[in-house]
C-alpha cells in the first residue's frame, strides 16, 4: 500500500522527474496534501463551532422559558385571590405545587436517558410546558392548579437534563455556560415580573396574563426541532451501576444549599408582592420592584461563577451574595419604604450571584458529565422537595398570625441555613 508522495514518485523511468526538479515537485505535491488536510480540518473545526452556537442559542432561549410562568403569578396573586376567593393556604399550595414537582420528578429525570436521548425529553417537555401554561388559564381554579402542576413537571425535566447536556458540550467553559443559562432564567422571570400587571389590564384579566407564555413556549418547541436530529450519549449507567450520591456528603451539602436558596428564591417570587402591598405600594408598583430587583440579577448571575472560580474555592463569594440576601431581603420587608429600590438593589445583586453559583457548583463539584446529570437530579429533587415547604409555611404562618412577622424571621432563618450549607459546598472537592 502507498501513499500520496510514493505514487507520485513512481518507479525510475524515463517519464520520472530527476534531480531538484523531482525534489521540488515532491516537496509541492507534500505542501498541496497538507494544506488541504488542515483546510478539511479548520472546515470541520468551523462547522462543530456553528452547530456549537447554536445549541447554545436554543438552550438559553429554552432557558428563557422555565421562569417565566412561575414568576408572572406574584405580581397578579392578589387579582387571583379576589376573582377565585383563595385563601393563604390555597395561594400557599398554589405557589408550593411547582417547586415540589421539581423536587418530586426531577430524580426520574436522569433514568429517563437510558431510554431516550436528552434531545427528545427535552422536546416532549416543552410540549407539556406549553399546554399546562394554557390549562392554567381555563377552567377556574381547577385549571390553575392542574396547569400549574404539568407546567411545573415540565420544568423539572428540562431543568436536570440541559446541565448535562452543557457540561457534555461545553466541558471546558463549563462554569462560564452556566452562568449564561442562570443569567437566561433571571432574565425570563424579570421580564415577566415586569410585564404581569401592564399585560392583565390591557387584556382585562389575570388569565390572559398568564396564558400569554404558551406563545414562547410554543416557539421553544419549534426552535428545538433541529435537536432531533442529534443524539447526545450521556452515558447514564445501568440501574444499581450509577453514581451513588446519596452516600456522598458533599453531593449532600450541593443538595441543601441548592434547596434553601430556592426556598428563599420562591418566597420572594410568590409572596413579596403582596407584602408589598399591604406595605403601601400598588400592584404595579410591586411588579415593578419585582422586575427591577431581577433585571439587576442579570449582572451576578452571568459574572457570579465567574468571579466565584477565581479564587481556591467557591466559599468567599457565596458569603458575601448571601449576605447581600439577608440586608436586602429584610430591608425590604422592615427598612424605610422610601429606599424600598435601594434595598432591592442590594437584594437583586445577591440573589443573582446565589442562584448562579448554585446551578455552577452543580457541575463544578462532578468529575464527569455523568455525574452532573445525576447530581442536577439529587440536587433538583430532594432540594425542591426542601424548597418546596417554605411557601406553603408563608402561607400558614401569615393566616394563622394574621401579620408578616413570624414570616420575616422564619425568612431570615432560610437564609442563614442556606449560608452555612453554601459554604461547606463551596469547597474545592469533587463528588466521588
Amino acid at each position: 500500500m502507498t501513499d500520496k508522495n510514493e505514487r507520485v514518485q513512481g518507479p525510475k523511468d524515463q517519464t520520472a522527474p530527476q534531480g531538484k526538479e523531482a525534489k521540488v515537485q515532491t516537496e509541492a505535491v507534500s505542501r498541496t496534501g497538507s494544506t488541504s488536510k488542515a483546510a478539511d480540518m479548520a472546515a470541520g473545526v468551523g462547522k462543530k463551532s456553528v452547530v456549537s452556537i447554536f445549541l447554545l442559542v436554543t438552550i438559553l432561549y429554552v432557558s428563557l422559558n422555565l421562569r417565566a410562568p412561575l414568576i408572572g403569578v406574584g405580581p397578579v396573586i392578589d387579582s387571583i385571590r379576589v376573582g377565585l376567593g383563595l385563601s393563604g393556604t390555597e395561594l400557599g399550595v398554589l405557589f408550593t405545587l411547582p417547586v415540589l414537582c421539581f423536587g418530586v420528578f426531577a430524580p426520574f429525570a436522569p433514568q429517563l436517558l437510558r431510554v431516550q436521548s436528552p434531545e427528545r425529553i427535552v422536546f416532549v417537555s416543552l410540549i407539556v410546558l406549553t399546554l399546562g401554561i394554557a390549562l392554567r388559564s381555563v377552567l377556574g381554579t381547577f385549571g390553575l392548579f392542574v396547569g400549574t402542576f404539568f407546567l411545573g413537571l415540565a420544568i423539572s425535566v428540562v431543568m436536570v437534563i440541559l446541565p448535562g447536556l452543557i457540561k457534555r458540550h461545553f466541558p471546558v467553559n463549563a462554569g462560564t455556560m452556566m452562568g449564561l443559562y442562570s443569567t437566561a432564567l433571571s432574565g425570563g422571570a424579570a421580564m415577566a415580573a415586569g410585564v404581569a400587571v401592564p399585560l392583565e389590564q390591557w387584556f382585562g384579566g389575570w388569565e390572559y396574563s398568564l396564558g400569554i407564555w404558551a406563545v414562547p413556549a410554543l416557539l421553544a418547541v419549534v426552535i428545538w426541532v433541529p435537536q432531533l436530529k442529534v443524539r447526545t450519549d450521556l452515558e447514564m449507567p445501568r440501574a444499581g451501576t450509577g453514581p451513588r450520591l446519596y452516600r456522598s456528603w458533599l453531593a449532600w451539602q450541593v443538595t441543601f444549599f441548592m434547596g434553601l436558596q430556592s426556598a428563599v428564591a420562591y418566597c420572594v417570587f410568590g409572596w413579596l408582592p403582596l407584602i408589598l402591598i399591604e406595605r403601601g405600594l400598588t400592584a404595579a408598583e410591586a411588579g415593578y420592584l419585582l422586575a427591577a430587583l431581577m433585571t439587576l440579577q442579570l449582572s451576578t448571575s452571568i459574572s457570579g461563577p465567574w468571579l466565584a472560580t477565581r479564587g481556591r474555592d467557591q466559599r468567599l463569594m457565596i458569603f458575601i451574595f448571601m449576605m447581600l440576601v439577608l440586608v436586602g431581603l429584610m430591608g425590604m420587608l422592615i427598612g424605610p419604604i422610601k429606599v424600598i429600590y435601594a434595598w432591592s438593589a442590594i437584594f437583586g445583586l445577591g440573589f443573582g450571584g446565589m442562584f448562579s453559583v448554585a446551578m455552577a457548583l452543580l457541575v463544578l463539584r462532578s468529575p464527569t458529565p455523568q455525574v452532573a446529570a445525576s447530581l442536577s437530579g439529587m440536587a433538583q429533587g430532594v432540594g425542591y422537595v426542601i424548597a418546596a415547604m417554605a411557601p406553603l409555611i408563608v402561607g400558614v404562618l401569615h393566616e394563622y398570625t394574621g401579620d408578616w412577622n413570624a414570616v420575616i424571621v422564619f425568612m431570615a432563618f432560610l437564609i442563614i441555613c442556606a449560608t452555612w450549607s453554601g459554604l461547606l459546598a463551596g469547597r474545592a472537592r469533587l463528588v466521588a
